[in-house]
């Protein structure tokens, strides 16, 4: 059961992406003197939430296959990958 938490937890976290992204480029009113502005946060996000959405359905698979087994659940680069990539979306719009 913990493992189809996890997995529904990430596909949460994929749609609060897509979401986010979509917002901005349709709420956020427009930079002064950047027309593109709205593009470059918004295209990203979007971006991360369709690669986070599918790499949690492999993770969950790995993980599936894992318990199934009786051995070692693999180390997951999903956290890094999302944070490394918020963290430069963050750093773009500020």
């Amino acid at each position: 059961m913990a493992n189809e938490r996890t997995f529904l937890a990430w596909s949460r976290t994929a749609l609060a992406l897509v979401v986010g992204g979509l917002a901005i480029a349709q709420l956020l009113p427009p930079f002064p003197n950047v027309p593109w502005g709205r593009s470059v946060i918004a295209t990203p996000l979007i971006l991360l939430g369709a690669g986070v959405s599918v790499l949690s359905y492999f993770e969950w698979r790995a993980s599936q296959r894992a318990l199934r087994r009786g051995s070692p659940r693999p180390h997951s680069q999903l956290p890094k990958i999302l944070a490394f990539t918020i963290a430069v979306i963050a750093l773009v719009a500020g």
